[in-house]
């Protein structure tokens, strides 16, 4: 009876207030990140915050960025009525830290025991990632809708390519990396090059970026060199789930009409990879359905490699991964070789 009790009265104060029944259960899911996309060189994080009641800072925005070093934690501070409160951007499941404020307490207060927890105020462009503030209407409630890319990882791999001079190491890497999150350091190790070497290396790193830093200040790569050069990056094993080893044709991008079920149990290797890189999976998919169609696909990249695979794509799989399946193929590929001699 008290259940029931209480659901109507529930219904009772939506109705009075004109609040739907939908926009009562949204309040508790808003205030809250959630991971969009995840992958070894970005990761994209999503933040509806409720915009009621929300004070100004002396900067005149309604939300200022603090940053934990040691936790590797890019927060959100915002101030409402008598809190400020501290969300968690990169670690969803971590509680909001709530300051209780009197007519008294000042920003710098809060700041002073955020320092204390070792979160600094920050720019995203400091920590290499990118936000997208809107407003937004989340199931009828008016919220900030707080989003931001982490590129860290990414731009480590970046910047050891142009500390080192090596383009190497980033040849396979197709996930595009902010401009400006690279350029000044571009920059610094350009003017620190000393030989035509380490300038023909950052060029293929620019043109990997799409930096025009290099427009008529470097004399033109020759057929010949460029040959070469792509003969020296060729040596190097692709990164996962970056490059194919074995080409297989691939149809052109299309609206998946097929369930979820069909894609995890009966789709074929070219069906499933045009699926999960060429169409919209990403977005019709949850996290873990997309994790785990990402394992499927590597087992059938996996068999359709030991199935199809020449020679050479075998031992060149073979010394990254020492499988001894691939072993056992290389052997038998190479008793046939002889065989046919």
């Amino acid at each position: 009876m008290r259940i029931m009790r209480n659901i109507l009265l529930i219904l009772l104060f939506s109705f009075l207030t004109g609040c739907s029944l939908e926009s009562l259960l949204a309040l508790g899911e808003v205030d809250k990140t959630q991971i969009v996309k995840y992958s070894p060189y970005v990761k994209h994080y999503r933040a509806y915050l409720t915009r009621t009641h929300l004070k100004t800072f002396r900067n005149g925005k309604k939300y200022l960025y603090f940053y934990n070093k040691k936790e590797r934690d890019l927060s959100i501070l915002v101030h409402r009525k008598n809190q400020y409160i501290l969300y968690s951007l990169y670690h969803p499941k971590k509680h909001a830290i709530i300051f209780n404020t009197t007519n008294r307490t000042r920003y710098s207060h809060i700041a002073r025991k955020l320092k204390q927890r070792h979160y600094f105020r920050t720019s995203c462009s400091k920590i290499a990632c990118i936000p997208h503030v809107a407003l937004r209407r989340y199931k009828g409630i008016k919220t900030l809708r707080i989003e931001v890319k982490d590129y860290r990882q990414l731009q480590i791999l970046y910047k050891k390519a142009i500390r080192t001079y090596n383009a190497k190491t980033i040849k396979n890497i197709r996930t595009k990396l902010p401009k400006k999150l690279i350029y000044t350091y571009f920059k610094h190790y350009k003017k620190r090059a000393k030989t035509q070497k380490q300038l023909d290396q950052l060029k293929i790193i620019a043109l990997k970026l799409q930096l025009n830093i290099f427009k008529h200040k470097i004399k033109k790569i020759s057929k010949k060199e460029k040959i070469e050069e792509e003969k020296i990056l060729d040596k190097t094993f692709p990164e996962k789930e970056e490059i194919e080893v074995v080409e297989v044709p691939m149809p052109s991008p299309r609206k998946p009409i097929k369930p979820y079920h069909h894609y995890l149990k009966n789709a074929s290797y070219p069906e499933l990879y045009s699926y999960l890189y060429q169409g919209d999976a990403r977005n019709d998919l949850s996290y873990n359905q997309y994790a785990t169609l990402q394992k499927r696909i590597a087992t059938l990249k996996e068999e359709n490699l030991l199935q199809e695979g020449s020679l050479e794509e075998l031992i060149t799989a073979y010394k990254s991964n020492k499988n001894p399946r691939y072993k056992s193929k290389i052997l038998l590929l190479m008793k046939k070789a002889q065989e046919n001699k």
